[in-house]
């Protein structure tokens, strides 16, 4: 099942020209034109038809939204609210970073409903808990997904499992290349050695490198530096094992014995029910998901809850989940689960209020040794597969520098806001 769905936004540039290694035309994503966001008793909101456009794309929600009345408004914080449209990496982190997510978005003073479908949604998104998030952090995602993105708030899916569309391709492109795979073999240490690297395998083998890229979970790099003592400095080992996962994430798929409605949306995001995050029907999108649908007569369900309150074991996780699809979704009520894979991860960085001054970058204290992955610090804005992407692209131009090998570009929606230039 991997692990559940994912959006391939429009602006996760770095990531889609890495794909189009496999595909140059990127055939597999298929457009989602809209999403709802889904509330209790009826409550809705879209992202389909804004404008595209920086700053007009914010004031057409504002508009239209039916979350926000115009008495609202004079009694939004202002100030908070601009700093959305004021992005500015290090003005925004000085400011925000030590402030959390849960603080900022009080600081809008946004009526309870509003918040819950305009802004719960999308900050729980980056499945760390609004009290445990930097509120940089969330504006750095504001504008990287909206305020300053100008490829509008929708995306792409893939139409077939990753498996088969992503990673079994990218490994063929690899191995043509003279790359080798070794697979379920744990690295358990790194020794810097001259102008290269020594990697100590689980088997007691070691592996002699020219260059080393750390692209890890938060919890393998640091299990990989605490079994490294020559690896980095004092205090870059001590950033790196300040490092910390957030709360658990849920994915749970259902292969029901009927059909979803037919107007059910492909993804649909969700608030105010629970721990439900999302719902996914993959008989909309997916070919394998469709295929079985057809022949059985089922629908393929996938719901999600991130950042999971403690105390909730797998039982009531699913039971929270499968009230939240049946209010959403009635018609799954009566439905017979089929098959189901589920799926409690707790492997996601924290991106705590206060981290960004300790975190981590690409760049290690070893010319021939660098970081990648989505919990590694840069200056793009970017989040989640595109800031993996991103920061793996620029460790690769980092240590094939050495050898005058051409850099493959980066690139970013603008870095600032509209109103960056503001005293925010």
């Amino acid at each position: 099942m991997e692990r559940g769905f994912h959006g391939f936004f429009r602006q996760y540039y770095n990531l889609r020209d890495l794909l189009r290694r496999v595909d140059p035309d990127l055939a597999f994503l298929v457009p989602l034109e809209d999403y709802p966001l889904l509330g209790p008793d009826g409550a809705r909101e879209s992202f389909s038809s804004l404008p595209r456009l920086p700053g007009l794309n914010v004031a057409a929600l504002v508009r239209r939204t039916r979350s926000l009345r115009a008495s609202d408004l004079p009694r939004v914080g202002v100030r908070s609210a601009l700093a959305m449209l004021a992005f500015d990496g290090d003005r925004t982190y000085a400011r925000w970073d030590a402030t959390s997510a849960h603080a900022y978005l009080d600081s809008l003073r946004f009526p309870a409903h509003a918040r819950t479908m305009l802004f719960d949604v999308f900050s729980h998104s980056f499945f760390n808990p609004e009290e445990g998030l930097s509120a940089a952090e969330l504006l750095m995602s504001f504008h990287f997904y909206f305020m300053g993105n100008p490829e509008g708030l929708v995306f792409d899916v893939v139409n077939d499992p990753f498996s088969r569309t992503i990673w079994e391709p990218l490994r063929r492109v690899l191995e043509a290349r003279g790359a080798r795979f070794r697979l379920s073999t744990r690295a358990e240490g790194v020794v810097p050695d001259g102008g290269g690297a020594r990697v100590e395998l689980e088997s007691g083998e070691v592996l002699d490198a020219d260059t080393v890229v750390l692209a890890t979970t938060v919890r393998g790099l640091r299990a990989i530096v605490e079994a490294s003592p020559d690896l980095g400095d004092a205090s870059w080992r001590r950033d790196v094992l300040t490092l910390e996962v957030t709360r658990p994430f849920a994915v749970w798929r259902l292969w029901l014995d009927r059909p979803c409605r037919s107007d059910r949306a492909a993804f649909a995001g969700t608030a105010g029910l629970g721990i439900l995050d999302n719902i996914s029907v993959y008989e909309r999108f997916e070919a394998e998901s469709r295929a079985w649908a057809a022949r059985s007569g089922g629908s393929v369900v996938e719901v999600h809850a991130y950042a999971v309150p403690p105390g909730l074991d797998e039982n009531g996780i699913r039971r929270d989940l499968l009230a939240g699809l049946h209010a959403l979704y009635p018609e799954t009520r009566d439905a017979r689960i089929v098959e189901d894979r589920f799926l409690l991860r707790d492997d996601c960085p924290s991106f705590a209020p206060g981290s960004r001054g300790t975190r981590p970058g690409v760049h290690t204290p070893h010319a021939n040794v660098a970081l990648a992955g989505d919990f590694v610090r840069t200056e793009i804005p970017c989040a989640l597969m595109e800031r993996a992407a991103t920061t793996g692209i620029e460790a690769a131009n980092h240590l094939l520098g050495r050898w005058d090998v051409r850099e493959a570009p980066l690139w970013s929606v603008p870095p600032r806001g509209l109103l960056a230039g503001l005293p925010l």
